[in-house]
């Protein structure tokens, strides 16, 4: 059975640069995942995969629908400062994402020792 977009609301949001979308997509409960919906979406408007966010995707009990709410943005960059961080990591594969915490958490420490040592060496001049 071929999933079918219905638009509900088509926004386009022009302080925060992006069009805000709010669908129905039909017979798609328990069988299409964010990713698949990324990759619908992005094929029925031609435009990038990368500029595009969910935001929900919820269904109701006993109906074969899912109501699903998307952010499609103007350019990455527009996409990094509105958002949270926590909303790019999620759109990533495990190992990605893990690897990503991982060095960010790396980075933090590095930077704590870095402080750690340089005030040591502040109170040894005094």
């Amino acid at each position: 059975m071929e999933t079918e977009i219905v638009v509900l609301r088509d926004f386009d949001n022009l302080f925060m640069k992006r069009k805000e979308l709010r669908l129905i997509l039909k017979n798609a409960a328990g069988r299409i995942t964010k990713t698949d919906a990324i990759n619908l979406i992005a094929a029925k408007n031609n435009i990038e995969k990368k500029t595009i966010v969910p935001i929900s995707m919820n269904c109701s009990y006993g109906k074969p629908d899912v109501d699903a709410s998307f952010y499609i943005y103007e350019s990455e960059a527009a996409m990094k400062d509105s958002l949270p961080k926590h909303r790019n990591l999620r759109l990533l594969g495990k190992a990605e994402r893990k690897k990503i915490i991982e060095d960010e958490k790396a980075a933090k420490l590095k930077a704590k020792q870095a402080a750690l040592e340089s005030s040591k060496s502040g109170k040894k001049n005094k």
